[in-house]
């Protein structure tokens, strides 16, 4: 059997085959091809925008997809949400979409939008968020340069945002949040029910994880005196109780520990004063709970 899954294509798809690449799985692609090869006979994969994935998925040309939360809820696709991954084009957070008007707009507030014309990309979402608080607003999709609609082309935008700087740069304020959105792995309904498809999107699904969580983490080892042993350890924050072996000089031990990177700058010079020796950090592939 095949398993045909949708890579994104675009900002995402060198996070993407690099989550991958991560995971266990080589993705490479020719040049204007859109047919990827991946070292594992049993998928199929094919490269498509991910504004597009949803439609895809739920019409059962692709088993699975990677997109955003954005363009599921965007499409209003009936497929199944088998995970979030949040990784994206920059690094791990997610994306909002705002509302933004120029920093000189009296519009304060969503209320405020009413009888205003709206530029975006998001139009159904837009319209259908807009409608749920009762707000009638001219919504219009936006080809692109969308931050530089306003004043002239449009009152207000939805736009999409990680840091929120490059609205800005471009004289807008944001006024709401109206959703925050990540990377999704969905499937078809039909291909979820299906047993050996099922089980093999999860199990490709455990491994993304796994990656991604391995990413934020390292190992340590060291060499501990064992009557310093329980003060190494209280430093030590860990993701379960270190491992602890005995070394050939029953004096001293080897401790074992996975831990977040973005600690281990202020966890080593405290590992050393502590008596800590021979400590090595290294990097890690997968990480599995």
């Amino acid at each position: 059997m095949l398993l045909r899954i949708g890579i994104p294509k675009g900002s995402l798809f060198e996070s993407t085959r690099r989550l991958f690449k991560n995971a266990g799985y080589t993705i490479t692609l020719a040049e204007r091809s859109y047919v990827p090869a991946i070292d594992d006979p049993e998928i199929e994969g094919l490269v498509i925008r991910a504004q597009e994935m949803g439609r895809y998925v739920e019409n059962n040309i692709l088993d699975m997809g990677i997109t955003g939360l954005d363009w599921v809820l965007e499409q209003n696709s009936k497929v199944v949400e088998v995970a979030r991954l949040r990784y994206g084009k920059v690094g791990f957070r997610g994306v909002k979409w705002v509302v933004a008007v120029p920093v000189d707009s009296k519009i304060k507030d969503l209320q405020g939008l009413k009888g205003k014309k709206i530029a975006t990309e998001l139009v159904g979402f837009t319209t259908r968020y807009l409608k749920a608080h009762k707000i009638d607003a001219v919504v219009e999709y936006s080809w692109g340069a969308t931050e530089a609609k306003p004043p002239l082309l449009a009152d207000a935008i939805v736009e999409v945002t990680e840091t929120g700087a490059s609205l800005a740069a471009n004289n807008l304020r944001i006024i709401d949040t109206i959703l925050e959105s990540e990377t999704v792995v969905i499937a078809n309904k039909s291909a979820f029910k299906d047993k050996w498809k099922k089980t093999k999107i999860e199990n490709i699904v455990m491994l993304l994880k796994a990656a991604l969580l391995a990413d934020e983490k390292v190992g340590l080892k060291m060499n501990v005196p064992r009557e310093q042993l329980d003060i190494v350890i209280g430093t030590l924050p860990s993701l379960h109780t270190p491992t602890i072996s005995n070394l050939s000089d029953s004096a001293w031990v080897a401790i074992e520990v996975i831990i977040d990177e973005q600690v281990v700058r202020d966890i080593i010079p405290s590992l050393r004063r502590a008596g800590a020796q021979g400590i090595v950090e290294y990097p890690l592939n997968k990480v599995i709970l």
